[in-house]
């Protein structure tokens, strides 16, 4: 259980791992920094208001950690424990506490970032399942903040490959949010953790949240950026991935999709742009000590035998279709088909998994495998 002292410490305003090694430094302890008089924490290098939480810290908020704490799987990590995960403790302004549920040592394994835009297309939902699935089988815990769109995907296909995954929350580690991943949210604790810096009871607010980006990344050999609005906050993940010295990687989408836009101004920055799985573990293989070795560099299906074969009429169709979005109008010009025969034939390859519809009556094309 966690003592006072280090209670006192972590709850401390803005207080920070590196600063209370200098606290124990120059009191003896962090029984000694806690009886320090204001003035000399000050001196120390603290803010006014983490050595005011210090000389008067809060009975109610200890009252409330105390009980979160006697939960099941409920856990405090100070900056003196072991388990604090080591690749956080290299980054600026790494949290002195962290409040977790679930299983602590999750948060040693090898972690990949997977984050991106709550409103999310069908097509990115469905490249952040794959992505997640494949790699949380091969060995990544996931890592994300459990926002809607992009991160719960990612957290979902990990549990579902039977991997690890870690949700890191912008408020305390008793409130859920948003509301309707309860469900998820006692999934991943059962599976990985629930990681907070915020105490027990602290409702989640606009400010909160750039703070929890900087422990996903932190956590995070590498942040992988699905689709992403311009002021989204995946790119504010992505930049303090590339501040704390990780890896970035982006999947391009198309020039016409606002939440593909984001990732594309992350690769004229330097990301790596990211076509398959295997790109990942490529770049970060030597980083993850052997665990590449795990990861099939180029699997191919179970059974060929039973993928589909289309006529040419269809294959055509694809080829007139290309990449972006296209509504049935524009395809009546390029191909010369009527609607009837493009809506049979569209029907056809969305059972097929060839194509998928969109919002405003516009279809895209899926290109088989491009995950794997």
């Amino acid at each position: 259980m966690l003592d006072d002292a280090w209670l006192t410490l972590g709850l401390a305003t803005g207080i920070t791992g590196a600063q209370i090694d200098a606290l124990r430094e120059r009191f003896g302890s962090v029984e000694g920094a806690v009886r320090a008089p204001h003035d000399e924490l000050i001196g120390a290098g603290i803010s006014a208001a983490a050595a005011r939480d210090i000389r008067r810290p809060d009975p109610a908020v200890h009252e409330r950690c105390r009980s979160w704490l006697a939960g099941r799987d409920c856990h405090a990590v100070c900056w003196a424990d072991p388990r604090y995960p080591a690749l956080l403790r290299e980054i600026p302004a790494a949290p002195a506490l962290l409040f977790v549920r679930g299983d602590v040592d999750t948060l040693g394994l090898p972690q990949l970032a997977i984050v991106g835009s709550r409103n999310a297309t069908p097509g990115g939902l469905d490249t952040a399942t794959r992505f997640a699935a494949h790699l949380a089988a091969s060995g990544f815990c996931i890592t994300s903040g459990m926002a809607f769109g992009i991160d719960a995907a990612a957290h979902r296909a990990a549990l579902g490959a039977g991997g690890k995954t870690v949700a890191v929350f912008g408020a305390g580690p008793d409130v859920i949010y948003p509301r309707e991943h309860a469900g998820l949210a006692e999934e991943i604790a059962a599976a990985g953790a629930l990681v907070a810096e915020f105490p027990p009871g602290t409702e989640p607010r606009r400010g909160q949240f750039p703070q929890r980006n900087r422990i996903i990344s932190g956590l995070a050999v590498g942040t992988l950026v699905v689709e992403a609005g311009l002021r989204s906050g995946a790119l504010v993940t992505a930049r303090n991935a590339a501040e704390q010295g990780r890896e970035v990687f982006a999947i391009p989408g198309s020039i016409h999709n606002p939440v593909a836009r984001g990732c594309h101004f992350l690769i004229r920055h330097g990301a790596k742009l990211v076509e398959t799985a295997d790109d990942i573990v490529e770049e970060l293989g030597g980083m993850i000590a052997g665990l590449a070795e795990t990861i099939e560099q180029n699997p191919e299906p179970a059974d060929k035998s039973t993928a589909p074969t289309l006529d040419s009429d269809y294959l055509r169709l694809l080829e007139m279709m290309g990449w972006d979005p296209v509504d049935i109008d524009t395809l009546k010009k390029r191909t010369g088909l009527t609607t009837d025969e493009l809506s049979s034939m569209l029907l056809i390859l969305e059972l097929e998994g060839r194509v998928e519809p969109l919002t405003g009556g516009r279809y895209v094309q899926r290109e088989e495998g491009r995950s794997k």
